[in-house]
């Protein structure tokens, strides 16, 4: 079907073919369900971004001075939140 928009070609190998066929075994468009998981893929990314660089701006506010940090304080919270968690099967 003739498009403006450009075009890429995506090889569907075992890996991607097990991935996609546990989404949707028969969906109604194999193109449309790539492109939704692209788009929704870029997103993730953007978000993965956004955390690391507010990470990295607050670990360098603490560095300057800018924010108090306690280490004491955060290792018991760390500790009360692992004591809440259910425990996990290896």
């Amino acid at each position: 079907m003739p498009t403006a928009h450009q075009r890429v070609q995506v090889t569907v190998d075992p890996e991607l073919g097990a991935a996609l066929y546990e989404l949707d075994p028969t969906p109604a468009s194999r193109s449309r369900q790539i492109r939704d998981l692209a788009l929704r893929g870029a997103l993730a990314e953007q978000q993965d971004e956004e955390r690391h660089r507010q990470a990295t701006e607050w670990l360098l506010r603490v560095a300057r001075g800018e924010t108090t940090y306690d280490p004491a304080s955060a290792a018991a919270a760390h500790a009360e939140r692992e004591r809440d968690l259910p425990d996990m099967p290896p």
